[in-house]
């Protein structure tokens, strides 16, 4: 790190110690945004010293219960012979490595020990067969258990919903720890004290059912859904009855409750915005807006008084979850989270970090720059999951049925989903598979709660080969043993390429995306090529197996 800013640093935070006896979050913006974060840091906490930025000094004064010994993720040292002396009108380079680990992250922990859980949720976690955590949920447990707000990115299928339900029931609920007071006095019955937001009703009851594990039978109560579709009334009844400490629900029956005075969050700790990229759009707009206002604002806050905003994220504390995280994302983080950090698999940094315009939004026109490549490809890296195969076939629009049946078959995919973006012409596709012998369903908004429950009941038994859906099972469709995914029609966009590519490859497993388009639309495959930075190879089904053109593996080269 060059000397000149290694002084600055240590003006701003007021010790006289050597640069190279902290660890520092990974990748900190030392110049120009990182001096603006400090300074906010120092706003906001009160004075600016190593310790209110989550620093620890080696001279560090030790008590008697703590070990001296160094601990296994110990921070990156830099050697006192690499940092150069340079004069105060310029900054040079220096041979030091810019990568530093954040102490609070554990990137690969070997257990869910390592990363501070309570012991009676441990042992829920063991039970369950839940022995080793993911590289997001080292990363994004400890920074949620420091109080921090977050953005969670990390690929679908890699444990996002574990990443913050873990933290949250560590202080909420029946398994929380119990030096931990939260709110009130210990065994008293108060306000909801989490509240997960979700885009559909899919995801909300997945949600649920994590939970529910957890907890077991007996604690079960602890968590109430509140999903659009659904017998309001009950709903409310179940509130007034059970009294929750966490609340899953969509936005618009989560929002029209608490309108009706029967949800109580203003001494809410957590709110949860899972797909956060999806409840951002326009439909959810009113209602994301009451949640946001209302969720962990003190009934004594008075909602006119502009100062009351920063004091409102203070009380809560934010997370927002996504497979991908546009500028949309940053811009509502910064919005409604206090100082927020961006958490993905092996690196925790600052959102402030992010550039304040473009490239994290993977659907936008490319760029030029270098710098803004590179982030693009960070971005694209975090939202697929790595063990997919990527291919495109063209066909004429009339044939695309047959040739996601005849896929099926050279790629003997027994767990299939297909997606199609017009909901009226699923039947029809179900139809024309059922007649080829094919064991075909829809699934869609239309549906009532129960045909949708059978249909995704059958699906994971087995007895449905082929789900024909829309962007609905794009986001919260937990299917294991989903080995294929087919684009009957193209997605809109990058993001949601990576959203329905992410059915399948869900936790290391191996999965195959295949995208039947017409001539005309090769050039949009082509395009999402070079946002996601992978292969998509082109392929053909003959005689019961997938070929692939000679021609394509020479360009498959340069992308790789």
């Amino acid at each position: 790190m060059p000397a000149l800013v290694s002084t600055r640093l240590l003006l701003l935070v007021g010790e006289s110690l050597p640069l190279h006896k902290f660890s520092c979050v990974s990748r900190m913006p030392w110049c120009h945004n990182g001096v603006r974060f400090l300074s906010q840091v120092g706003r906001h906490h009160g004075p600016l010293t190593l310790a209110s930025l989550g620093y620890k000094s080696e001279f560090e004064p030790t008590n008697k219960n703590k070990s001296n010994k160094p601990k296994k993720h110990s921070p990156i040292e830099i050697p006192k012979a690499k940092v150069k002396a340079v004069r105060s009108d310029g900054i040079k380079a220096a041979g030091v490595k810019k990568s530093l680990e954040i102490e609070s992250a554990p990137f690969a922990a070997n257990s869910f020990l390592e990363l501070g859980l309570p012991p009676l949720l441990l042992e829920r976690l063991e039970r369950e067969g839940f022995n080793v955590p993911t590289e997001v949920q080292s990363a994004a447990i400890p920074s949620i258990l420091k109080n921090h707000d977050v953005v969670i990115q990390s690929y679908t299928g890699s444990g996002k919903t574990l990443a913050y339900l873990l933290p949250i029931l560590s202080k909420v609920g029946p398994l929380k720890d119990k030096s931990s007071n939260g709110n009130g006095e210990s065994g008293k019955k108060t306000d909801i004290e989490a509240v997960i937001v979700a885009p559909s009703r899919e995801l909300g009851m997945q949600i649920v059912r994590e939970i529910k594990k957890l907890l077991g039978p007996s604690d079960k109560k602890a968590v109430q859904q509140l999903v659009g579709g659904a017998n309001r009334s009950r709903q409310e009844e179940a509130l007034r009855k059970n009294k929750p400490a966490i609340v899953v629900g969509t936005p618009g029956r989560i929002a029209e409750i608490s309108a009706a005075g029967k949800l109580h969050t203003h001494g809410c700790r957590f709110l949860v915005l899972d797909e956060i990229d999806e409840l951002l759009s326009f439909n959810f707009r009113e209602a994301m807006h009451r949640i946001v206002e209302h969720v962990g604002r003190r009934s004594g806050a008075n909602p006119r008084e502009p100062k009351s905003a920063l004091a409102m994220r203070a009380e809560r504390q934010t997370i927002m979850v996504s497979a991908t995280v546009p500028f949309s994302v940053i811009r509502a983080a910064r919005s409604w989270g206090h100082d927020p950090l961006l958490v993905q698999a092996k690196n925790v940094i600052p959102l402030e970090s992010m550039p304040a315009t473009g490239p994290g939004n993977l659907s936008g026109p490319m760029s030029g720059s270098s710098s803004n490549s590179n982030l693009q490809a960070k971005q694209a890296d975090q939202s697929l999951p790595p063990a997919l195969k990527h291919y495109y076939c063209v066909t004429k629009l009339q044939h695309k049925v047959d040739t996601l049946r005849r896929c099926v078959h050279a790629l003997d995919a027994q767990t299939v989903i297909a997606f199609m973006n017009n909901t009226r012409q699923l039947k029809d596709a179900v139809f024309k598979l059922e007649a080829r012998g094919m064991k075909a369903a829809e699934l869609h908004g239309d549906l009532g709660k129960l045909a949708r429950s059978t249909t995704l009941k059958k699906f994971k038994n087995g007895e449905v080969r082929v789900l024909v859906t829309n962007e609905l099972s794009a986001r919260g469709l937990d299917v294991a043993e989903c080995d294929l995914v087919v684009n009957l029609d193209l997605p809109t966009d990058s993001i949601h390429y990576a959203h329905r590519a992410g059915r399948t490859g869900r936790l290391g497993r191996r999965g195959t995306v295949v995208s039947i388009c017409e001539e005309p639309e090769v050039f949009v495959v082509k395009k999402m090529q070079k946002q996601l930075a992978v292969p998509i190879q082109a392929c053909e089904f003959t005689e019961g197996r997938l070929v692939i053109g000679k021609e394509e593996e020479k360009t498959l080269e340069a992308v790789r």
